[in-house]
């Protein structure tokens, strides 16, 4: 439903209407085709497409978006200097930025990302590959779509119901484990397992939606503790972008962090990042616990995917794990936090409050499998806590 034409209404809007949505690309063909996608969803509605920032910063008052899908190059005004301006004039806009996969607009996307922007979708580069590109589509209209939604519903004080397989999960949870139940932050009652009784050798960390603004905060606050046990990072991101998430990484944690290579062994102190397009496991070996690295068939729609990371990671080291669920979309690393959970070992889940969007850890909560559902500002003390061989 194309709502292009007609003026904004400024009073509230209900969380049965549409997200109302921006398209800004200096490419008409691009413009015309994210419309028709964003069009053919029914919770969605196109109000507004523009060539450049500019025109885009000038109409966000008269358009009201709930959700602009914002290009980085541009003539006359590009994404980076139109974002700042845009939040402005809204502060609760959500924005993605769309660009086509180089290492320069990567850096930037992520840039954007902690400027306000709150997601990024790579785009083909070129036309042709955008209009045929049936991942593209998907990852475009999953995140205008929940991003907006998540907006709709923060402002509205509403909570979405958890899915009926998410709520299957938690049903089956053992009955040692929903004896210890108590309330988390502003959300829920979660059913909670004790934390394992011995000091974790690894932390796996999975996480997508708002993942790389919360891996920098965590990392900066846990950075002195990681000096006795490696670090596993699977964030949803495709190639390019996971080399310079690394780099940032290890500035944040003050100390080495890069890409996942296969084959590498695992030492305290150090930072793998998952590779984009590859899914990264860990195996047992005479030397050491070492990365696999494979491209093995998506799962959960994702390459690399958090559920054969915590598999993996609860075969090579039982109940020495603790994992930890951030942000993200979707349900991925809940069937892995059950398998941490059946060796021992120890999750965490961020709570819905601080989460960008909580589907991830929200799942991963509802499985009845985690030890803690914390802010995310909690979670670096907690970590360090443990860590150190406290509680």
């Amino acid at each position: 439903m194309t709502l292009a034409s007609q003026p904004a209404s400024h009073g509230a809007a209900t969380v049965t209407d549409p997200v109302r949505v921006m398209v800004v690309d200096d490419s008409v063909v691009i413009r015309g085709l994210i419309g028709r996608w964003i069009d053919a969803d029914p919770a969605l509605a196109v109000v507004a497409t523009h060539r450049n920032g500019q025109l885009a910063v000038d109409d966000i008052e008269r358009s009201n978006p709930d959700v602009v899908v914002l290009d980085i190059e541009m003539p006359v005004m590009d994404g980076m200097t139109a974002l700042p301006l845009m939040l402005a004039k809204r502060r609760d806009l959500v924005v993605v930025m769309a660009s086509t996969l180089t290492r320069r607009n990567a850096e930037i996307s992520l840039k954007a990302l902690s400027l306000g922007a709150q997601e990024y979708v790579p785009k083909p580069e070129s036309s042709a590959n955008v209009t045929t590109s049936v991942d593209f589509r998907r990852d475009l209209i999953d995140k205008v779509k929940s991003l907006g939604m998540r907006k709709r519903d923060r402002a509205a004080g509403i909570r979405r119901p958890m899915r009926a397989e998410t709520a299957a999960g938690a049903a089956a949870a053992p009955a040692a484990a929903r004896a210890a139940t108590r309330p988390t932050g502003h959300t829920a009652t979660f059913t909670l397992r004790p934390y394992a009784s011995v000091k974790p050798r690894v932390l796996a960390i999975g996480s997508s939606t708002g993942g790389p603004q919360a891996l920098q905060a965590l990392f900066r606050d846990i950075g002195s503790s990681l000096r006795e046990v490696p670090v596993l990072v699977t964030q949803h991101m495709p190639p390019t972008f996971t080399a310079i998430l690394a780099e940032h990484i290890s500035k944040a944690a003050m100390c080495p962090a890069a890409e996942a290579t296969d084959g590498v062994l695992l030492k305290p102190g150090h930072i793998y990042v998952a590779p984009g397009g590859k899914h990264m496991v860990v195996e047992k070996t005479a030397a050491g616990v070492v990365a696999r690295l494979n491209e093995d068939p998506p799962v959960n729609f994702c390459r690399p995917a958090v559920d054969p990371l915590f598999d993996s990671v609860a075969k090579a080291y039982g109940s020495a794990t603790l994992a930890i669920v951030l942000t993200g979309m979707g349900s991925d690393g809940a069937n892995g936090a059950r398998a941490i959970a059946a060796s021992g070992g120890s999750i965490i889940a961020q709570d819905e409050k601080s989460s960008v969007v909580w589907g991830m850890p929200g799942a991963a909560a509802h499985t009845g499998q985690c030890s803690d559902v914390l802010a995310l500002s909690e979670i670096g003390p907690k970590i360090t806590r443990i860590l150190g061989g406290r509680r």
